[in-house]
């Protein structure tokens, strides 16, 4: 009981510092400096006893005790579900497997909030966890052989523990880089047309996202849905175009993820003030997934093996359906889908496991329905 109550207390503290994580690390912010979190609002430093896990949250009732602004909500979550994995894990699990489920917890709280907020996934955070799964299969060769699983084709021995490894991360990563190669064929662009020239502009921040957008129409599109990667370009034809208030002579403009081009002028996105005009033609870069998915499954893979993978797939996706239909999440904008692979994830580790390999199983034996 007293081990316990220690796994959780230090599940609540990691997420405590997953927080500043998931705050600092999408924004380009280290997490080492300052050392002391801050109010995102009024960027006043707090003090250790303003920076306790979940009872800070409630004594200040969601609000900062310096300019009473709202604390997210996403802050208390972060912490409790740390802490409630870190105990499952530690209840459910072998204590070996246990270190690394905890290991593999970790990485998925810090992907689903990142994701979930900025559609954004830390490639540098996966490919350490599959690293660490990769290490730890040698260490622990059963630890995708669930409890209750017994799978006949992991055996007591470190060199097979981490082929199941290795092909459970090829599986997760090529079977989503499969949809991304095929998203961009099908989805590569998206052309915008218009009767009358249309405005606009680039502005920081846009609702609850702080990254630069494009608004046009109506719509933003954020930075980093639109340049994926370094050969994406936003091209722009009509007229008016005005750099920092200036106006350029051209029929047409492309913009990068770090600059502009105009005829034989370029500008450094980072050092504009304004950026604006009416556009007769919009190309906008766009695929169907980022490479963070693929990066993020194969991670999964890595630590669960490819029976996980096939499951994880099925669960996202029907997940990814119900969450659609219900929340109209994803409509009319990018949905993420990091947070349905690490619920898929997790519904393997607790249980979905043996209902998968009971399902399959029946199947074979002609009970199932």
């Amino acid at each position: 009981m007293i081990m316990g109550w220690g796994v959780l207390i230090t599940g609540l503290c990691v997420g405590s510092f997953l927080n500043v994580v998931i705050h600092r690390l999408p924004r380009g912010l280290s997490v080492n400096d300052p050392k002391r979190s801050f109010c995102p609002h009024c960027k006043t430093s707090l003090p250790a006893l303003q920076n306790l896990p979940v009872i800070t949250w409630l004594l200040q009732r969601g609000r900062c005790r310096n300019c009473q602004a709202p604390i997210a909500v996403r802050y208390l979550l972060v912490e409790v579900l740390t802490g409630v994995l870190y105990l499952a894990a530690w209840w459910f699990l072998p204590m070996e497997s246990a270190i690394l489920a905890i290991v593999l917890f970790t990485i998925l709280v810090t992907v689903t909030f990142i994701d979930g907020e900025h559609q954004l996934i830390p490639t540098s955070w996966t490919t350490a966890g599959s690293v660490i799964a990769l290490g730890g299969s040698l260490l622990v060769p059963r630890l995708l052989d669930l409890p209750g699983l017994e799978f006949d084709w992991i055996q007591e021995s470190g060199w097979t523990g981490l082929k199941v490894s290795a092909i459970g991360w090829v599986t997760g990563f090529g079977s989503l880089l499969m949809v991304v190669l095929l998203g961009k064929l099908i989805f590569g662009c998206l052309k915008l047309d218009f009767k009358e020239a249309t405005s606009w502009k680039l502005q920081e921040g846009y609702e609850d996202n702080e990254q630069l957008h494009f608004l046009i129409d109506g719509e933003a599109h954020s930075w980093d849905d639109l340049f994926y990667r370094p050969t994406d370009h936003l091209v722009i034809q009509g007229h008016g175009f005005k750099v920092d208030g200036k106006r350029q002579q051209a029929r047409e403009m492309q913009i990068r993820r770090d600059d502009l081009k105009i005829g034989e002028g370029t500008w450094r996105i980072e050092d504009l003030k304004s950026l604006e005009g009416k556009a007769t033609k919009v190309v906008i870069p766009r695929e169907a997934m980022g490479m963070g998915d693929p990066h993020l499954l194969g991670m999964i893979g890595a630590f669960l093996g490819w029976p996980a993978v096939v499951f994880v797939i099925f669960t996202s996706c029907l997940s990814a359906i119900i969450a659609a239909l219900v929340a109209r999440v994803g409509f009319g904008k990018p949905l993420p889908y990091g947070p349905f692979l690490a619920f898929g994830a997790l519904v393997w580790i607790f249980g979905g496991s043996q209902g998968w390999i009971w399902y399959f199983e029946g199947i074979q034996s002609g009970f199932a329905p």
